[in-house]
């Protein structure tokens, strides 16, 4: 059966409603950050960062160079590294946006991951509202599990020990397979896979997932 929303251009509705799910993993994760960055950074510091930051793997990686004894340098690197691909995911989303320029700006602090491949139509077409309205659910839900997290911390302890660790990766495996619906793009995502394992032991935080971008550039050359 044909998804409807698939079939027509989506309100903000629709893409609320679509990324009410990736809203529940995201409190999760948020409350996962607060629990592990408020003796890090502090309480403030943990919910001004998923505040302004809302990036799950920037947030964890830098917080893991500051625990790390890293310095403020050193976590705004891993941050940066981290968060590069949203280069590339806002260069192919550029197209969709309407407006003037602070607009535009504005509406493209709403690509994130789940969002941007929620609405990812292909042929690098993107239905604006539907990336807005997947957002809209999942900001919030980061904010509120940021603050559960920094509040009920010391009664959760290790996230670890309640499997909160695999959630993260259930995420953006989650993304993936949505994705993976072409011979092509289950070889590209193979091929980064491979290559952010082969890196996890040997390269800081963040190169591994930059490096396995090069899988998605081959990917593109073999497209052409």
């Amino acid at each position: 059966m044909a998804d409807p929303v698939a079939e027509r251009s989506a309100t903000i509705r629709d893409g609320i409603r679509a990324g009410l799910p990736f809203g529940a993993a995201a409190v999760l994760l948020g409350l996962s950050f607060g629990v592990v960055a408020r003796p890090v950074m502090g309480p403030d510091g943990a919910i001004v960062m998923s505040a302004f930051v809302f990036a799950g793997a920037a947030q964890f990686g830098s917080t893991a160079v500051l625990a790390a004894g890293g310095g403020a340098a050193a976590a705004i690197v891993a941050g940066v590294l981290l968060n590069a691909r949203f280069l590339a995911m806002g260069v192919a989303y550029a197209g969709s946006l309407r407006g003037g320029p602070l607009r535009r700006a504005a509406e493209g602090q709403a690509v994130v991951d789940a969002s941007w491949a929620l609405a990812n139509r292909g042929g690098g077409r993107f239905d604006r509202n539907l990336l807005l309205g997947a957002t809209i659910a999942q900001y919030p839900a980061w904010q509120v599990g940021t603050v559960l997290g920094v509040v009920f911390g010391d009664a959760i302890g290790d996230p670890k020990d309640l499997g909160l660790g695999a959630i993260f990766p259930a995420f953006f495996l989650a993304l993936l397979v949505e994705e993976a619906s072409t011979a092509r793009a289950r070889m590209v995502a193979l091929g980064g896979a491979a290559i952010a394992l082969a890196l996890v032991p040997l390269a800081p935080p963040g190169v591994p997932i930059i490096a396995a971008c090069l899988a998605a550039v081959v990917g593109g050359w073999w497209r052409a």
